[in-house]
């Protein structure tokens, strides 16, 4: 019997073990069902609530998904290779493509939701923008759907005094984007900085993200700045961990 220092393991995460490295030798390829209630019952002579727990292991680890009415299933991971010093330079988005061009290939990558409105900025973002007290922001809220799942929100934030009248300020950007239309202005983003964080999400990122049990997020504030360091955009965004992965390719 495994045991670790506090005694011998339960058996639920024994049963979990195996299946793991069932999955993890190839046994259960992505998208395979995985042995249900009942089997595991009948093979490890257990309980239904033992199944269930070592089930319920692998679902919060993120190597299994529950379907209703189905079962529990291998997790399908193509992730979206999400490039982030490639998708950020000028000439992406400079020749009028999209900086998420950079991400997809030959996936289908588009926006179900978009909102735009002028509002106050969160505390913590107006510092950053170093907006006054009374000057707002231009918020764009946009939600990204790859191969018909949600897999990002993002929220980006402008000063409106800089924006205000601009294409930045409707649904429609046109070609290359917000960077594109702020270098139309005078103020080209020249530098970005990123930074990255995880956490569980929270129940209406579940719902809007279509989100497995198990599975965290990955939080990315992306700030713009001009070559004078004035700072044009802070872009808040939540990416579904299961979706993705973040590269960094960069020269020593």
């Amino acid at each position: 019997m495994a045991r670790t220092e506090d005694g011998p393991r339960p058996k639920y995460q024994r049963i979990a073990d195996t299946l793991r490295e069932a999955i993890q030798a190839g046994q259960y390829g992505p998208g395979d069902r995985l042995p249900g209630e009942n089997d595991l019952m009948a093979t490890h002579g257990v309980a239904r609530m033992t199944a269930r727990q070592a089930l319920g292991v692998l679902r919060d680890e993120g190597l299994a998904e529950a379907r209703k009415g189905a079962g529990v299933f291998v997790r399908t991971f193509r992730p979206l290779r999400r490039r982030g010093i490639q998708r950020l330079a000028e000439q992406q988005w400079g020749n009028g493509r999209s900086i998420w061009a950079a991400d997809i290939e030959d996936r289908s990558l588009e926006v179900d939701q978009l909102t735009v409105s002028e509002e106050a900025a969160p505390e913590r973002v107006g510092a950053v923008l170093e907006l006054g007290p009374e000057e707002p922001a231009c918020v764009r809220r946009r939600r990204f759907v790859l191969d018909g799942k949600p897999v990002l929100l993002a929220t980006s934030y402008l000063p409106m005094p800089l924006v205000a009248g601009s294409a930045i300020t409707r649904e429609d950007t046109g070609e290359g984007g917000t960077y594109a239309r702020l270098a139309d202005l005078g103020h080209k983003p020249v530098h970005f900085r990123e930074e990255v964080r995880s956490r569980m999400p929270s129940k209406d990122e579940v719902t809007r993200l279509s989100m497995s049990e198990g599975t965290p997020v990955m939080l990315i504030c992306r700030t713009a700045f001009t070559a004078e360091g004035r700072p044009v955009e802070v872009n808040e965004m939540t990416l579904d961990a299961a979706s993705y992965v973040l590269e960094y390719d960069f020269d020593a």
